[in-house]
């Protein structure tokens, strides 16, 4: 989960190295175990300060993402893998994320049905589809997005302490991950219907009573992603103050892919249905 920050153009440029960085590991660009590109390169190559560079490579090792040892670079140690029947890009039969996500954007019409903790990983693969827009290489024509995200008042069983002296402070910590996150999701996409780049946008978000021990992707009604979030301890820096506490990462979670075929009571197509029927249900249990 990310931190608050600021620095370069108020965050924008934080949060721009950031979302690629994390993009190029999800994406296999960085598989794991291969090295980032030096600090200083990266610095060149994104037009930013060393220091930009430096924090965001902070981030992504509090994240989990990388491990840093002094003088050896960083080493990519997470990724997003998706277990999917359906591809044979690989032996394994896995894909990563961000390769599904493209190709629902390179719709005319893109739906997006989502249940997830913080909308952190939708914001980063949406944020590389309004690139591939802006640059004029896809042009969907409308994208409706729905989410469930936890209700903020609920106890959450994820960044806690062994004596619960910080379990507040961890829990404003997610809350304003969650929070800025899906702000920068609604700000991305009304932007693009803002300067004509998409006809049409609908963006709506509910907060369910449940605190999700899984995600949840429905992608324009006929692909389901979904898998458990893993749970771990590590140290999670609180101001100048690092204390060792329960957390939790979505991106290596083992999202696993089914989509719908012609066959309509196949095995494929009744669990992408029961899925799609599922979120609905609460969707218009929460509109009341």
């Amino acid at each position: 989960m990310s931190g608050v920050h600021g620095g370069d153009g108020s965050g924008r440029e934080f949060d721009r190295v950031a979302d690629e960085l994390r993009s190029r590991m999800a994406d296999g660009v960085y598989p794991v175990r291969s090295m980032l590109p030096a600090q200083r390169e990266l610095a060149e190559e994104f037009g930013v300060s060393r220091d930009t560079v430096q924090r965001v490579i902070r981030e992504l090792r509090e994240e989990g993402w990388i491990e840093s040892r002094q003088g050896s670079g960083s080493r990519v140690v997470r990724t997003q893998v998706v277990h999917s029947p359906k591809s044979s890009e690989r032996p394994d039969r896995t894909v990563t994320l961000g390769p599904l996500i493209s190709r629902a954007f390179e719709q005319d019409e893109v739906t997006l049905d989502v249940f997830t903790l913080s909308s952190e990983s939708l914001d980063t693969h949406v944020r590389v589809q309004a690139e591939r827009i802006q640059n004029g290489l896809i042009a969907p024509r409308r994208i409706a997005l729905r989410m469930l995200l936890p209700d903020e008042s609920l106890p959450f069983p994820y960044w806690r302490t062994a004596d619960g002296v910080h379990d507040q402070q961890l829990k404003d910590r997610f809350l304003g991950i969650m929070r800025r996150h899906t702000a920068g999701l609604r700000e991305k996409l009304n932007d693009l219907q803002s300067i004509g780049l998409v006809s049409a946008v609908e963006i709506e978000v509910r907060h369910v009573p449940l605190v999700p021990s899984l995600k949840i992707y429905l992608v324009n009604q006929t692909e389901l992603l979904f898998g458990p979030y893993k749970v771990f301890k590590r140290p999670i820096t609180l101001g100048e103050e690092e204390v060792e506490a329960t957390d939790v990462f979505g991106r290596d979670a083992g999202l696993t892919h089914h989509v719908k075929e012609d066959d309509l009571n196949s095995q494929e197509s009744v669990l992408v249905d029961q899925w799609q029927a599922w979120f609905d249900s609460y969707w218009e249990l929460l509109a009341h």
